[in-house]
């Protein structure tokens, strides 16, 4: 093993670490959030952690179809944060 895959390894593990403690501090803001506006702010970084952990795990395994599930991941949390927000200002997503 070359020094270059080994700190590439030490890279990922490490960004493996911080992108897990930044989903469970979003964790933390979901359930503590003073008010429903930080709580959806805190859904939608969690799906941009999640993002970033498939993201990871592709780079990790070495396999491409970690980056199409991501991107299947974000449209379905651009939409669901959308939803939401208007289910919480309007009362209803659909008029």
């Amino acid at each position: 093993m070359t020094f270059a895959t080994e700190l590439m390894n030490y890279a990922i593990a490490a960004a493996f670490a911080v992108v897990g403690l930044c989903q469970m501090m979003a964790m933390v803001r979901v359930v503590i959030g003073p008010n429903t506006g930080d709580r959806i702010l805190a859904l939608d970084t969690m799906v941009v952690n999640a993002i970033g952990l498939v993201v990871l795990m592709g780079l990790a395994q070495g396999t491409r179809i970690y980056f199409e599930v991501s991107l299947i991941i974000a449209m379905l949390g651009f939409v669901s944060t959308v939803a939401y927000a208007r289910f919480v200002l309007r009362g209803d997503i659909i008029e």
